[in-house]
């Protein structure tokens, strides 16, 4: 049996439509279950800690590798979906073009990256990630649309929002080094809590 990989978006964030999405913290609920979070003994194999360059994954790696023992490795090129083009967009419009963005993988949605290309991305870093760090879990921090992309490639799925993971974030899927396929679909962070 190979060694449990895991994905972990970053949970609830303070919504500053003046602030670039990408600086954008933790919430005090973020927070909060973060902490609860570090103490899973589930999370006791994982020897390597991988997150996104983006504020709220860094929050949210920080006080896991503390927990843990090991050192965060940010990785840029792990960040969400590029989406910068058009800046923070109001919740029911930001959802229907992230559905856009979903349904239409190789168009570019108002010049944000189109979802193939943020696929390749993120598989491309995972398995680097993957073979630059052979031995112990890895716990990769990141975000939730890029999470579904790299979820959907693993499952030998087409690109579709339906995979996408519940609202909130801190939500995480894992899969073993061998056969690199998901074993489930998103889950909570609590569920991995005693």
């Amino acid at each position: 049996m190979g060694r449990v990989i895991r994905y972990l978006t970053h949970p609830q964030v303070v919504i500053d439509p003046g602030r670039d999405v990408r600086l954008w913290g933790l919430s005090a609920v973020g927070l909060a279950r973060v902490e609860a979070f570090a103490g899973a003994v589930a999370l006791e194999g994982t020897a390597h800690l991988i997150s996104s360059a983006e504020t709220k994954a860094v929050e949210t790696a920080g006080p896991l590798a503390a927990a843990l023992g090991c050192d965060v490795v940010v990785r840029p090129a792990m960040h969400e979906n590029d989406r910068s083009s058009t800046g923070f967009l109001p919740p029911h419009e930001f959802e229907r073009v992230a559905d856009t963005f979903f349904a239409a993988p190789d168009t570019s949605v108002r010049g944000w990256e189109t979802a193939r290309a943020a696929q390749a991305r993120i598989v491309a870093e995972v398995t680097a990630c993957i073979a630059l760090y052979p031995e112990g879990d890895v716990l990769f921090v990141g975000h939730g649309a890029v999470g579904t992309l790299l979820w959907c490639h693993l499952a030998g799925v087409g690109i579709d929002r339906r995979h996408d993971q519940p609202a909130g974030g801190g939500n995480w899927f894992s899969f073993r080094d061998d056969d690199r396929r998901p074993d489930a679909g998103w889950r909570p962070m609590e569920a991995l809590l005693p």
